[in-house]
């Protein structure tokens, strides 16, 4: 079901979910998903009758195309305004820096910013590590660098709950990295998952990642860390 905690609404597509938080406010959308993300998350509010709620806001984890490529299109839309990582700026002005194995992400994003028309923006809110969005009872940005230089998880602290971005792929009942092309720093990444545990989450929700609770997406995460740490 969409539904994945009372208040959180889950939008899937093929290798990618994305996911809509909801408070008294209206919406918040998290990440806008890739191809097909815009209709996706149509016919996933109108699954759930969330269809006539207003969307405040879109809150971005990191700058990879998979993630941005519908942001513009979701804050005109909607009139929402968007908060996104300060240090993945050059992103969302379609200028990403790419380096070692990472370039050939660098080469991939060049063709699909081409071939999918995608729409370069300005957030209205630049996030860096510790700020508090006022949306549900507080959102805090954690900066989780490593997949990219700026790419965070949001804490929602009421609940116990992480939201983190592509800090892991979550899997056939096992969480890994994300291959290294994909990665800025994969060391780095494996440093960021003890940050995210260090916060003691009741559970987390990767947007890569089958179909689990956020407590089933907490144990296998809790395990790559216990292999990453035995191999260190």
């Amino acid at each position: 079901m969409p539904i994945v905690h009372p208040g959180i609404l889950e939008v899937r597509a093929p290798a990618l979910n994305f996911f809509v938080l909801r408070d008294e406010k209206g919406l918040y959308v998290l990440d806008g998903g890739f191809i097909g993300g815009w209709r996706l998350l149509q016919s996933t509010l109108r699954h759930e009758g969330w269809q006539n709620l207003p969307v405040c806001g879109v809150v971005v984890t990191h700058g990879h195309l998979d993630h941005i490529l519908n942001v513009a299109h979701l804050a005109k839309a909607y009139g929402a305004w968007v908060a996104a990582p300060r240090l993945d700026a050059d992103h969302y002005a379609g200028r990403p820096k790419y380096s070692g194995s990472a370039r050939v992400t660098g080469w991939l994003e060049a063709v699909g910013r081409a071939t999918l028309a995608y729409r370069k923006f300005v957030p209205d809110h630049w996030l860096d590590d510790g700020d508090r969005l006022d949306i549900a009872s507080g959102v805090q940005a954690v900066h989780l660098p490593g997949h990219t230089r700026g790419h965070m998880g949001f804490w929602w602290e009421e609940q116990g709950l992480l939201f983190t971005g592509d800090l892991f792929v979550s899997y056939r009942d096992e969480a890994r990295l994300p291959l290294g092309i994909f990665n800025d720093d994969s060391q780095q990444n494996v440093l960021s998952i003890q940050t995210a545990l260090g916060l003691n989450p009741r559970g987390v929700l990767p947007n890569h990642g089958s179909l689990a609770s956020p407590e089933e997406h907490l144990r296998r995460l809790e395990r790559l860390n216990e292999r990453l740490t035995s191999h260190s």
